[in-house]
């Protein structure tokens, strides 16, 4: 019993890591969308050969003729400013607060098409319209 706790205990940490790394690869992923364009070149590159390219710190650091550590100072330093700019600006809180709000209307809609779009075609069609201009924003 103690050997399956203990299998099930390191299951449930590796999950909850992973799901955490997965977060904050797609927080950074999202932060760089958002305000990539205000870091530096060497910056911006130093992100994308990281998050988008999958390069390690080292292959990175030769690309560049580098030290690892300045590559992972770089890299610190660009999500850093990356979260700042969130802080002040709030932009992506906002894209996804927008974004479920679409997808809860949506769901909403379909509802209704469900549950009253036989009755009635005439609100079948407009809530279908209403759809098509929901799901042009996503």
């Amino acid at each position: 019993m103690a050997v399956k706790e203990k299998t099930l205990t390191a299951i449930m940490r590796y999950v909850i890591i992973s799901s955490v790394m997965i977060d904050k690869i797609t927080e950074a992923s999202l932060l760089y969308d958002f305000y990539g364009q205000l870091l530096s070149k060497r910056k911006q590159e130093v992100m994308e050969l990281y998050h988008e390219e999958n390069l390690s710190l080292a292959e990175i650091a030769e690309e560049f003729g580098i030290s690892r550590a300045a590559v992972h100072d770089s890299l610190k330093s660009a999500e850093k400013a990356l979260a700042q700019y969130e802080e002040k600006l709030g932009l992506v809180n906002k894209f996804v607060k927008s974004s479920e709000a679409i997808s809860h209307i949506d769901r909403a809609i379909d509802r209704l098409i469900e549950n009253y779009g036989h009755k009635d075609e005439g609100l079948a069609r407009e809530l279908e319209t209403i759809k098509t201009v929901i799901n042009s924003l996503e």
